[in-house]
């Protein structure tokens, strides 16, 4: 076995554990919350199903790309290879739909009573729960090419025009047939990163009202102020670290589904990159402090405070 590949194995199952670590500590401080009866927010919503997709795009990629590193290549079968890549596909497009979701709501949340969004700010919520299932059934839907075309190495190859991913191999066609393919998985992606841009440059735009008014009245602010404030710097830190990801990702996708016969390397490298955000974006997360105890902690805390008072 190459040094190479035991290196690449190794990156592999690094990024994958601390990845699966921090997503699956953050899923679990959810639902250990949900118990107390926490009032929780729409965008935690979104989150929890970002924190779903984040695990569904490491295990199913790093764990496959991991046992190919350290020589094993041919331990799963046709209906399993699809179902990996299917999987981490669907899992990609929710991540790239829920961050999209995130800025959205975020802006709208943020925008000024008297603005155009005045009406969306109340109707926005409503929406939330069937954004999130449309874009899990769409990313399925649009991954039906990959499950046709995909199927698992085989130590006696009888189809000669594959493209080897390591463990998978998928069925190569014409160049033209190749771009329009790559451009079909591109364009709902570029589109979701265009909205997100445009969302975060609105809440940027926000921020700077704010911070400019804020600077002739009384330096004490809101609680809520303060705290929508850093949950949308949290969020234009997300946006901002996934698009510069996504960048180099989609670059990787792209040469992938034209190239004829790509390098193991280019395989490599766009797989580590894809799962760069997922590894990330939970410990993103937990150092900006955006969870829901402290909304939990308000909450049982204005309970209890309402409660003494009931008494007294």
């Amino acid at each position: 076995m190459a040094a190479s590949a035991v290196a690449v194995g190794i990156i592999f199952l690094s990024q994958t554990m601390v990845g699966a670590l921090g997503n699956s500590s953050l899923l679990l401080h959810y639902l250990v919350l949900y118990f107390p009866g926490c009032w929780v927010r729409h965008t935690d919503l979104i989150l929890q199903h970002l924190i779903v997709a984040n695990l569904l795009t490491l295990l199913c990629k790093g764990v496959p790309e991991t046992m190919a590193g350290f020589g094993m290549k041919y331990f799963t079968s046709d209906i399993g290879c699809k179902l990996l890549f299917a999987l981490h596909r669907a899992g990609r497009n929710v991540s790239i739909c829920s961050i999209c979701l995130l800025s959205i709501f975020q802006a709208i949340k943020i925008s000024s009573g008297n603005s155009r969004w005045a009406e969306l700010k109340i109707k926005a919520p409503k929406y939330t729960i069937s954004c999130i299932y449309l874009s899990w059934i769409l990313s399925l839907l649009l991954n039906v090419p990959n499950f046709m075309y995909t199927m698992a190495n085989r130590r006696n190859k009888t189809i000669t025009n594959l493209k080897d991913y390591g463990y998978c191999s998928s069925i190569c066609h014409a160049s033209t047939t190749d771009s329009l393919f790559a451009a079909l998985l591109t364009f709902p992606d570029a589109l979701c990163v265009g909205i997100m841009l445009w969302a975060s440059s609105s809440m940027v735009l926000i921020l700077h009202r704010h911070k400019r008014r804020m600077q002739h009245v009384h330096r004490t602010s809101s609680l809520r102020s303060s705290t929508e404030s850093r949950a949308t710097k949290t969020i234009l830190l997300l946006v901002s670290t996934f698009v510069s990801f996504y960048t180099l990702s989609c670059i990787a996708q792209v040469c992938l589904a034209i190239i004829y016969n790509p390098s193991l390397f280019l395989v490599n490298t766009g797989a580590i990159v894809s799962g760069c955000f997922p590894a990330v974006s939970p410990f993103l997360l937990m150092s900006r402090g955006y969870s829901v105890s402290g909304l939990c902690f308000t909450w049982i805390q204005n309970k209890g405070t309402h409660d003494i008072m009931g008494n007294m």
